[in-house]
């Protein structure tokens, strides 16, 4: 792929805005949908072209990146349905198909087989990072798909950040997963930690200074541990997706004979949140949900 290339980009939520944004300044030709267009709007400022369907994003371009909630609503875009055509039926062949959305593994594979029947290379290719990481190009991206489709896409991921060739497709989602169970679990374990040290008299916010450069340590604690305490619960990662990811991965555990008590502790914290009308708050809100549970206030 040219190192100046023509990329649709459908999606342009919390992350997929700073993501389109990105590569319109670093010169690639964007042509962006979003489903309310106004969160799309302000990219006419940076010169990327708003298109009127998704389908239509990914007409003559090189490539397209689909950056939605999940699963089912990358399905629409990509695949279509009785209403409205999907990006497969207008791509060119050749063309790359990159699927950067969080999105169960056997739905990554079934749209690869969907894509390779029409000639188009495809990639599902999640990333970690939240609004942060979007918006400063410090991404981890974690890909599955063709060795060849991947190293084509460098010039697009590098944008965003590093990113992994983890094994062929559906094999990025699967790293998703893991890495959501990670976060998750951190930040359920953060909560609680923290929690502890502010009911036993302690300052949290002097314990997580206190911890620093221990094996305690992590981005999780500094950053999701801080915001906590602080009561800045401000979605980068809503705790509605956070349940979507962590409900899929542990169903995936559950198909493998895995158990996974941790991760299944904290699905119910974030069902709980997501049940009590706190679903668009940050999942670090997972301090909420504990509070809450142990009786010392909403």
């Amino acid at each position: 792929m040219a190192q100046r290339a023509s990329i649709g980009f459908v999606g342009t939520g919390i992350m997929g805005f700073h993501m389109a944004r990105r590569l319109a300044e670093a010169g690639h030709a964007v042509i962006a949908w979003n489903r309310t267009p106004a969160k799309a709007e302000p990219l006419r400022d940076f010169g990327v072209t708003l298109a009127p369907s998704a389908a239509d994003a990914g007409e003559n371009v090189d490539a397209v990146i689909v950056m939605v909630s999940d699963g089912p609503a990358s399905d629409a875009v990509i695949l279509g349905n009785a209403n409205e055509d999907g990006l497969l039926g207008r791509m060119r062949k050749g063309a790359t198909l990159a699927v950067m959305s969080s999105i169960p593994m056997d739905t990554a594979s079934a749209q690869a087989e969907a894509a390779s029947a029409r000639g188009i290379r495809y990639l599902d290719a999640p990333v970690s990072g939240g609004e942060p990481g979007a918006r400063d190009g410090t991404l981890a991206i974690m890909a599955g798909g063709e060795a060849q489709a991947f190293a084509d896409m460098q010039p697009v991921f590098s944008v965003f950040g590093r990113s992994t060739r983890v094994g062929p497709a559906g094999a990025g989602s699967l790293a998703k997963l893991a890495n959501q169970v990670i976060v998750g679990n951190t930040i359920q374990t953060v909560a609680e930690a923290l929690l502890l040290a502010q009911a036993g008299g302690a300052d949290p916010e002097a314990v997580i200074e206190a911890l620093k450069g221990g094996f305690a340590d992590s981005p999780i604690l500094q950053n999701h541990g801080s915001r906590m305490v602080q009561g800045d619960f401000t979605a980068g990662a809503r705790c509605e997706i956070q349940l979507k990811d962590t409900r899929t991965a542990a169903e995936l555990g559950t198909s493998l004979g895995l158990v996974m008590p941790i991760t299944s502790e904290t699905k119910t914290t974030y069902q709980n949140l997501v049940d009590n009308g706190q679903g668009d708050l940050d999942h670090n809100a997972a301090w909420l949900d504990v509070r809450r549970r142990s009786g010392h206030g909403e």
